[in-house]
């Protein structure tokens, strides 16, 4: 799923090659996103789009040879000359006089052809990583392309001859080359989004591209007829391109230049934030329509209310009931405190109903869940790879980042409540210095772990995401003032990060203070669930089973499983009355239809149906799973396939607690299987390890401290 889809998308025809363009937002000025080297579309501008076409109109293009644009065979249609004439075109349909060109390598020749031929449509020129031949290159890279090679070692792959061999040569030379472009620590997706790229574009065509590019008329000497502000960004550790060329670039065009220390060919990427601060900071230091306005208003600190901002995961609707939890014992304890609330749908449904501030820019956020959704949707059944879908969300923590730096740039908070915001965390340890608030970080899980049929690469994969994480905490252990685990000791896992890493429990007690786990209600009495069940409609003499899967609408499968096995059930079981609560992405006509059988969309306290409940069938999903625990009810859980979290730290928090009883997905796909299951289980007597209830309390105590 993207951050932010295209408002406006079309294709111009130029010189008898489609061009496809989009355009995102309506501000007061373009930014015009150049494509690169033809080896990938603009699909590489993901983690910009989202947060400049909040403040400006945002304009992308396919560059020729790639992406949905046209792929002409002849090399003489891939000058310069040729994609700056694009860049016009492009303009020209998507209704923009003029506008910011931002180009990466090869981008910034473009960039300079079009700033140089055509300087009316340019307002400002942003190059980053310049490929122009203004200085000698990296003498590696000094490899013949067009003659065949007798080695194939290094940079010799970057060879048209080489590609032509076949795919397997092919995808060898692209994921060097991206391992070049990427040369930081832990760029395990940058890379592996560049050679996807690559690999959907035939070598013929990317053949014709560079040796098209190298005939053309050279762009170097254009530098000197720029006219408008330049703003050169230049990594010097770039591997592709020497930094001694962006100080060259900056020098003829009178440009600024912005060295990233130990930084790549693809900043964009791997440094999101900041060029994205850069690139919106210089388009509106140079269009007056976009500059701040003249009056404003500044506070002085003593008279600033105490405030707080609260960030609570969308991923489910667990967390925002021991969110409240604390939210109200912070008020408790700070009377004065104002708390704001950057929440996504469903979360912000539940804070509305709760009398709870959401702050406006929680519009601007893109929705997590809906991700979640999206990646099970092209899964199998009841399978969602969580792992991976969090690291395809990257353009959406991105994006979702800047709107909270947006934030608290514009606010004055106190502290930052952050429960399992995982972009906060992460860009706060990239960009330390954006970080002048208290900030509280929150967790009921610590560790990346493999699935099991995810072999040698997803190892890999999770060992290096959590040696990141190591690695930042290490580094700047003062950006956390409060790391609270949601749970005790004993809930930890009993694994380590990975080879060579240090066992998860003994780094999360050296690293974390323990709340104890949260459930954001009281727990129902014995002696109250005939009450309860009164009020909720359910009879004395009958059976109640709550079917749930929460609220990120991954669980239409399980739903329909258990529907299937419902006339089974009832053979063995007398008056068995079915809830099935789809949560508020399923809609309850997709299902089914039973007799006799409730079928309820979002249900706002839905933890009082699942204390009154004699059984619940459900995911695997810890709020809910330690919601019945706290009931002392009896479930079945049905763990997410390929979904660590459930399948591993929940499932040991479980069995800690000696609560419920697992039953994985194959287990359930006969129908007689699971009612026998159900069967079994209803109305079972259990006697579960008790939960604390003080847990709320706990964390809100240490987290006050911040803004006393």
């Amino acid at each position: 799923m993207k951050a932010r889809s295209a408002d406006e998308s079309g294709v111009v025809d130029r010189d008898g090659v489609r061009i496809h363009w989009d355009r995102y937002g309506d501000g007061p000025s373009t930014i015009l996103l150049l494509p690169t080297w033809s080896i990938i579309h603009s699909e590489f501008w993901k983690a910009q789009v989202g947060y400049l076409a909040r403040h400006l109109r945002v304009v992308t293009f396919d560059g020729r040879g790639c992406g949905r644009s046209g792929r002409p065979a002849d090399p003489a249609a891939y000058t310069c000359d040729d994609f700056a004439l694009d860049a016009v075109a492009v303009l020209d349909a998507a209704g923009v006089d003029r506008a910011v060109a931002v180009g990466l390598s090869l981008g910034a020749a473009y960039g300079v052809a079009l700033a140089a031929e055509h300087p009316p449509r340019v307002s400002g020129l942003v190059a980053i990583g310049p490929g122009l031949a203004l200085a000698p290159g990296h003498a590696e890279r000094d490899v013949p392309f067009d003659e065949a090679l007798e080695r194939s070692d290094g940079w010799a792959k970057d060879n048209l001859w080489y590609w032509r061999r076949g795919p397997a040569e092919y995808l060898d030379f692209l994921e060097f080359f991206a391992a070049q472009m990427y040369p930081e620590p832990h760029s395990t997706k940058a890379i592996e989004d560049f050679v996807g790229w690559g690999l959907d574009v035939e070598p013929e065509t990317l053949i014709a591209a560079t040796t098209g590019l190298a005939a053309g008329r050279p762009v170097a000497p254009r530098c000197s007829l720029v006219r408008c502000p330049v703003l050169v960004v230049h990594g010097d550790a770039d591997r592709m391109v020497p930094l001694t060329i962006g100080h060259r670039m900056a020098e003829l065009t009178g440009g600024r230049l912005v060295t990233i220390a130990g930084g790549g060919h693809g900043p964009m990427h791997r440094d999101p934030v900041v060029v994205n601060r850069l690139i919106k900071d210089f388009a509106t230091s140079i269009e007056p329509a976009t500059r701040r306005p003249a009056h404003r208003t500044w506070v002085r600190a003593a008279q600033r209310p105490r405030r707080a901002l609260y960030l609570s995961s969308s991923i489910g609707l667990g967390h925002v009931l021991r969110d409240v939890a604390i939210a109200n014992e912070l008020r408790r304890l700070q009377p004065d405190l104002q708390i704001d609330w950057l929440a996504q749908h469903p979360v912000t449904s539940v804070l509305v109903d709760r009398g709870e501030h959401v702050h406006p820019a929680s519009a601007w956020l893109a929705n997590e869940s809906e991700h979640m959704q999206c990646e099970a949707d092209g899964a199998d059944e009841h399978d969602l790879h969580v792992f991976q879908a969090i690291r395809n969300m990257d353009e959406i923590l991105v994006n979702n980042f800047m709107v909270f730096n947006d934030v608290v740039t514009e606010g004055h908070y106190d502290v930052v409540i952050g429960d399992e915001a995982w972009d906060v965390d992460h860009f706060l340890h990239e960009n330390p210095e954006l970080k002048h608030f208290e900030f509280a970080w929150m967790t009921d899980f610590v560790g990346w772990l493999p699935m099991p049929d995810g072999g040698e690469r997803e190892s890999f994969l999770t060992a290096d995401y959590n040696a990141e994480m190591i690695e930042q905490r290490a580094r700047y252990r003062r950006l956390r003032d409060r790391s609270i685990f949601v749970g005790d000791p004993d809930d930890i896992v009993p694994d380590t990060f990975g080879p060579g890493l240090p066992a998860i429990r003994e780094w999360t007690e050296a690293n974390f203070e323990f709340a104890g786990y949260i459930t954001g209600f009281e727990q129902m009495r014995v002696g109250d669930r005939d009450a309860l069940r009164d009020e909720l409609g359910y009879r004395s003499d009958e059976r109640v089973c709550i079917v749930t899967v929460g609220g990120s609408g991954v669980g239409g499968d399980l739903l329909r499983r258990v529907i299937d096995a419902i006339p089974a059930t009832r053979r063995l079981v007398d008056d068995v009355r079915f809830v099935i609560v789809c949560g508020p992405r399923i809609d309850p006509a997709s299902l089914p239809r039973r007799k006799g059988v409730s079928y309820r969309s979002y249900v706002p306290n839905l933890h009082r149906h699942l204390a009154a409940c004699d059984l619940a069938v459900v995911q695997g999903g810890l709020t809910t799973c330690m919601e019945l625990t706290a009931h002392q009810r009896p479930f079945v859980y049905v763990p997410l396939r390929h979904h660590f979290e459930q399948n591993f730290h929940v499932h040991h928090r479980l069995q800690r607690y000696g609560a419920g009883r697992r039953c994985d997905y194959d287990e359930a796909s006969d129908p007689d299987g699971l009612a026998k299951v159900i069967a079994d289980e209803i109305g079972r007597e259990v006697d579960y390890l008790p939960v604390d209830t003080s847990g709320a309390a706990r964390a809100a105590a240490s987290i006050a401290e911040l803004v006393a």
